[in-house]
């Protein structure tokens, strides 16, 4: 027997070889359950259970029959091996089992507001207010410990690839462009703030000027704004910089470090060997979609051509008034094997496009070599067979169309295409598959404004430089600036920052922007880079959502160790709260609420 005072042995480490020991184990008590007068405690700690048997004869039997779920418990007892028909082959410790003949509580527990043996759903505020009831759950338990395992690898993956962390502040400026920040009041300081980073953007830029190279930072930052199933107020970010990089570098450092973390914690799930590169446009007309999922096979194709001209007036009313309307085709190519695709399914899809706030869904299917459905009888035979030819369809197989200008459709294309691709069962789930969606545009222009304005990152190099920015139309030229996409999910976004002054003047110009609106809102940055800067570049995957899907989830807040809720609230320690008189004289600030 062991001297120490809670454990020989933790509650996952038994083994057959282990049989005839007396051992020590403590733990909370997992399952209670009573076979006939024989006691059995499946007792849990973080390692693992081991399943504990108290006989009526058992000094601790007494002791025993007081134990409720979820009491700490220590035991003294012998390991024996399980009968042949008693053995769990899913329990590491399934071949063995304690003979309990002392138990001490260590901490006796009141009624549970919640269970925790066992998965079922129970309502989210009971869950964050008892979190750490919560993550006593053996999924949530097993997601945060992929958590921290998934960090670690990614932490020595930047290391082998020859990048160093430093950490930047967490106490800093508000930011005059992005999301909304979070301000911090200064006390020494009346009447002014800090804010808590968005990212370290600014100053993993200024590392790359002060000669540093390759930089990296498990980052923690905060945006101040609705939380989302994929997004939350506070998260986590790996973010990277490089100096004296082109956009081809970024992808050859930090696709390995992507690739590799996914191999090494998938399960055997797949995992993309090569990323393609989809630029923006084909992304958009493609998949209807800037983070597209490619485990879907469908690809969106134009075919306006067909329809202009045609007896279905409906389209080709639209695309003879207006020439930036375009039809696209959603073609549906069944599995081999699969039920044909007929009326009852295509008029599911026109009846949940309806429900999408859309006019409809118009479609053709297949079958006996031609095609049915009034698109098919309004075009006729010649350009329905055109159509099967064009999007390589046969005869089970359908085709979906959406028709009038693209920046107006493309998402709703999109989601009619992922609503296809998974309503037949075309999605090919077990797998991570990545891209990088590149050439992402520099400029759009914004309709309301009636004017050019930044498409995404103000920052990033644009293709072409200066000459680009002199001598193109804005909205033709697009910027080195990139995002990996995972099943769906954008996983980062990353850019060739602009270090020169001269582009970036010119930049903010065609945008609208006078030299004193750059100087007053980014003059520190300016004359950083108006003291000698590299080219660089960088990314920042962001860590919750590449745990989440590793975990199979689809809520941030199931590998979060202590999340927040849908509204910001901190429900375990009631943040945020008031602050009291004395805070508030200290920090010069009166509250100046709305009246309710």
């Amino acid at each position: 027997m062991t001297s120490h005072l809670y454990r020989s042995h933790t509650c996952g480490a038994l083994t057959a070889a282990d049989a005839g020991q007396n051992v020590r184990l403590s733990g909370w008590a997992h399952r209670i359950r009573d076979h006939g007068g024989l006691l059995f405690i499946d007792l849990r700690d973080h390692y693992g259970l081991t399943q504990a048997v108290i006989d009526p004869d058992s000094p601790a039997f007494k002791d025993a029959e007081k134990v409720r779920s979820e009491w700490v418990i220590r035991i003294d007892g012998e390991v024996k091996l399980r009968d042949a028909a008693a053995i769990n082959p899913n329990l590491p410790t399934g071949t063995v089992e304690v003979y309990v003949r002392a138990i001490e509580v260590l901490g006796a527990a009141t009624e549970l507001p919640m269970p925790v043996f066992g998965e079922q759903e129970y309502p989210e505020d009971v869950r964050l207010k008892y979190r750490f009831l919560d993550l006593r759950r053996e999924r949530l338990h097993r997601n945060i410990v992929l958590r921290s395992k998934v960090i670690s690898s990614l932490r020595n993956r930047m290391v082998q690839q020859g990048f160093m962390e430093y950490q930047t502040p967490m106490l800093t400026a508000s930011s005059p462009e992005g999301a909304r920040d979070f301000l911090v009041p200064s006390r020494v300081h009346p009447g002014k703030f800090y804010a808590l980073p968005q990212s370290p953007q600014l100053f993993k830029q200024l590392l790359m000027i002060a000669g540093f190279d390759r930089y990296f930072q498990i980052a923690t930052c905060f945006r101040d704004e609705d939380a989302r199933a994929d997004r939350a107020v506070e998260f986590t970010q790996l973010d990277i910089e490089m100096s004296f990089v082109e956009q081809e570098d970024i992808f050859q450092a930090i696709e390995p470090v992507l690739r590799g973390v996914f191999e090494e914690f998938a399960n055997g799930w797949r995992v993309t060997q090569k990323f393609p590169r989809i630029p923006y446009a084909d992304a958009i007309r493609k998949y209807g979609s800037d983070k597209p999922d490619l485990r879907n096979p469908i690809e969106m194709q134009a075919v306006t051509e067909h329809f202009a001209g045609s007896g279905f007036k409906v389209f080709a009313g639209q695309i003879e008034a207006d020439s930036k309307v375009q039809v696209w085709a959603i073609p549906a190519k069944n599995k081999a094997g699969a039920e044909p695709i007929g009326r009852a399914f295509c008029d599911r899809m026109n009846a949940w496009a309806q429900g999408e706030g859309q006019p409809g869904l118009g479609y053709i299917f297949f079958k006996e070599g031609a095609g049915s459905g009034p698109i098919a009888k309004n075009i006729g035979e010649e350009r329905t067979a055109a159509l099967k030819a064009q999007l390589g369809l046969d005869d089970g197989d359908a085709v979906f169309f959406v028709c009038g200008r693209p920046e107006k459709f493309y998402k709703f294309a999109g989601e009619a295409r992922t609503k296809a691709g998974t309503d037949l069962g075309l999605v090919d789930v077990e797998q991570f598959a990545f891209c990088w969606i590149v050439d992402f545009p520099m400029f759009e222009w914004m309709e309301e404004e009636k004017k050019v304005d930044f498409s995404h990152n103000p920052f990033s190099m644009p293709q072409g430089g200066l000459e680009a920015l002199q001598t193109q139309d804005p909205l033709t030229i697009n910027a080195y600036q990139y995002d990996s996409v995972c099943n769906g999910y954008e996983l980062s976004s990353g850019a060739i920052r602009n270090h020169r002054p001269d582009i970036m003047r010119k930049a903010f110009e065609i945008a609208g922007y006078t030299n004193e609106d750059l100087e007053d809102k980014f003059g520190g940055m300016l004359r950083a880079f108006e003291l000698g800067a590299p080219p660089h570049g960088g990314i920042a995957p962001g860590v919750d959502r590449i745990i989440m899907l590793l975990a199979h989830e689809d809520n941030l807040r199931e590998v979060t160790a202590f999340p927040m809720n849908q509204q910001s609230e901190d429900l375990l320690m009631g943040a945020p709260t008031p602050a009291s008189a004395k805070q508030l004289r200290e920090l010069h600030i009166r509250p100046n609420l709305a009246e309710k």
